[in-house]
């Protein structure tokens, strides 16, 4: 396959992260998940005692944030300052305020052209995210809008952090508003994506689609 671009994107809970690394394995490919990139920087802004909501603030912290994402799908990294911080960055005071820093206009700018450059370095790669198609790669061969009901997503997510159903069902829903009407880069299906509801089927089941849509656009 000669250079190739798959977009994922889609709402937290959708699959994202499980398919894009098992795609990415199958076709050889690298892989970047760009929300462990505004995670990082969320922890960059809680341990230096900012507040999420102070943008000005925020936007230095993330100028200054030294950030390398490691693109193997059988192993992602992130690290910040050159610290490995994937295990922190998955906590829930993180999740709790990813989405107002992801918010700030400065930090998508900064983020997307670190993200541009991690993608124009590679043949092929799969990235995921809320804003791949639309934003980040919209010459992408292949683009992809991973959904699912907010049952199975709500289902998905609290098991894969062992939180409360109920719990995690609300944060979904807070999170999915917080994403889809920020003023910069919102949550959208780009124009030319496919739309996959993943509801009720398995990971092999969306791989297997994925590659045979990625089949029809070569």
């Amino acid at each position: 396959m000669d250079r190739c671009v798959v977009a994922v994107d889609g709402p937290s809970g959708s699959g994202k992260s499980t398919v894009s690394r098992r795609l990415a394995a199958a076709l050889g490919a690298r892989y970047l998940d760009t929300g462990a990139m505004y995670r990082a920087v969320t922890w960059a802004v809680l341990q230096a005692g900012i507040d999420p909501g102070d943008a000005e603030a925020v936007a230095k912290v993330a100028a200054d944030a030294q950030l390398s994402s490691g693109t193997d799908p059988a192993h992602p990294t992130i690290r910040l300052d050159g610290v490995a911080v994937e295990t922190e960055i998955r906590g829930p005071e993180v999740t709790g305020v990813v989405s107002a820093v992801a918010a700030v206009p400065a930090v998508r700018r900064l983020l997307v052209d670190q993200q541009r450059e991690i993608i124009a370095a590679a043949d092929r790669i799969v990235v995921e995210g809320r804003d791949i198609g639309t934003v980040v790669a919209p010459d992408a061969r292949l683009k992809i809008y991973l959904t699912a009901s907010a049952d199975a997503r709500a289902h998905r997510r609290s098991s894969e952090a062992a939180t409360d159903l109920d719990a995690t069902a609300v944060d979904l829903a807070r999170r999915d508003r917080l994403d889809s009407t920020r003023a910069t880069d919102p949550l959208v299906k780009a124009p030319d994506a496919v739309e996959l509801d993943t509801t009720g089927m398995t990971v092999d089941e969306v791989v297997a689609r994925l590659r045979a849509l990625l089949d029809g656009a070569a």
